[in-house]
């Protein structure tokens, strides 16, 4: 006769079977791995590497064939546009919010697999500390599995030596079993936690291909618009350089905006066009138009921007940094809001405007200012890059700017000399104002060319 083993033994057996499993495969081999890696990398290139290696070549050349098909596409895209303004337009400002829409996505996969890769490597953390004790617990479990039990009825010593057996099992296995499922429940959850990064990253992976691809097509679509621009207008090239010679001649903002539309001739025209048709009427509730944006070629601006309060997208994705009214750090009070944004991010317009300024600017950088109408004005700034030119009419949503990789603003207007930083002002007949009221609440409720 034998005293039966407890029943909780072979469940724990079992527990410890994928513990081994997952502790030589996870914890137990990397030390082996980073040991051989050194005489592996001596070692001449291994038959997977060779294999791999020719899959890089040829993902190579599978990405250059597609960016080529890509050329084809939007060359035989701008062919069919031809001199349809209107289908230009539209084109620039949906494949502008495709591209911020991306950046999100991208940020927000960013932002998650930074949370995902911080608990993984707390797992991690607690299991190395713990190997000792799975060491322990696999080594107690496997010999418990291979200890027969002794006879009961050989001699009464082997009677209590068995009963003492069975009295010190009851009392372990139970605390191995639960050592057991710690154990476990951690692994399992790192293999989960692996599993959700590997999704998260394809799927980042993803989206940056997009966002490349839609890129290339924003900029030449935008090459396009700015070539039939410079057709329209012969004098372009002398006009910006005589605005980079007028802007040296004044120290402050309004003073820019005043020498820009009295004594340059784009401005100035932008100017009177906007005095004229700059403040469109509203419907007889007292609420804008909203009908009016869907006409892409419009060379006037659909909405009031007065009546526009609440309906306006940021230029920009990212967090404001710095508010209207706030210290500016150096005692100063800001007029403007401050953005950070991602390196090479998209900048769009929040509204339609005449273009009166673009190009540096002294401490701002990059200075973009557009004449909304109704003698308000909006400035942009911290831009490397300006893709529009005086004197030209851009529609809500449109693409005029990309960001940097690091702030080309004042640093007095960021906090992070680093960190690509887009300043934006608003003005009423030369007074900067809140621009707050303006900006929507949620998504569902911006404006859209």
């Amino acid at each position: 006769m034998q005293i039966p083993r407890p029943s909780s033994l072979d469940t724990t057996s079992a527990r410890c079977a994928l513990v081994a499993s997952l502790v030589l495969s996870g914890m137990v081999a990397s030390p082996l791995r980073a040991q051989t890696a050194p005489q592996q990398q001596a070692a001449a290139p291994s038959a997977d590497e060779i294999k791999q290696r020719a899959q890089e070549l040829e993902s190579a050349r599978d990405a250059q064939k597609k960016a080529a098909e890509l050329q084809d596409r939007l060359k035989a895209d701008i062919a069919a546009i031809g001199q349809d303004r209107s289908k230009l337009n539209q084109q620039l400002i949906d494949i502008a919010a495709s591209v911020r829409g991306v950046e999100t996505r991208v940020e927000e996969a960013e932002s998650r697999l930074g949370a995902l890769d911080t608990r993984e490597s707390t797992i991690r953390g607690s299991l190395q500390s713990r190997r000792s004790e799975i060491a322990e617990v696999l080594a107690a479990l496997q010999r418990a599995g291979r200890r027969a039990p002794p006879a009961l009825l050989v001699r009464p010593e082997d009677a209590l030596k068995s009963l003492r057996t069975a009295m010190l099992l009851g009392a372990v296995v139970p605390d191995m079993r639960a050592r057991a499922d710690r154990l476990v429940s951690d692994l399992s959850e790192l293999v989960n936690l692996r599993k959700a990064i590997g999704t998260e990253r394809d799927q980042l992976a993803t989206d940056r291909d997009k966002i490349k691809e839609d890129q290339t097509r924003l900029a030449a679509l935008v090459e396009e618009r700015q070539r039939k621009q410079s057709a329209a207008e012969q004098n372009m090239e002398a006009e910006r350089v005589r605005a980079l010679s007028l802007s040296k001649q004044v120290d402050s903002l309004q003073g820019l905006i005043a020498k820009m539309e009295q004594d340059l001739a784009s401005a100035a025209k932008a100017a009177q066009v906007a005095s004229v048709q700059g403040t469109p009427a509203g419907l007889t509730d007292g609420k804008p138009n909203l009908g009016g944006l869907s006409n892409s070629a419009r060379l006037s601006p659909a909405i009031a921007f007065a009546s526009a309060k609440g309906l306006f997208a940021l230029p920009v994705n990212g967090p404001k940094i710095r508010g209207f009214g706030g210290s500016d750090g150096a005692g100063g009070i800001l007029k403007g809001i401050s953005l950070a944004a991602k390196p090479a991010a998209q900048v769009t317009t929040p509204c339609d405007g005449w273009v009166v300024y673009a190009g540096p600017f002294r401490s701002y950088g990059q200075l973009l200012i557009l004449n909304a109408g109704g003698g308000y004005h909006v400035l942009i700034a911290g831009m490397e890059r300006i893709s529009v030119s005086i004197g030209q009419f851009v529609l809500t949503g449109e693409p005029v700017a990309t960001m940097g990789s690091t702030s080309q603003v004042a640093s007095v207007l960021a906090a992070n000399p680093s960190q690509p930083v887009l300043y934006i002002e608003f003005r009423k007949d030369g007074t900067p104002i809140d621009p707050g009221p303006w900006w929507a609440a949620n998504e569902g409720e911006k404006v859209r060319g």
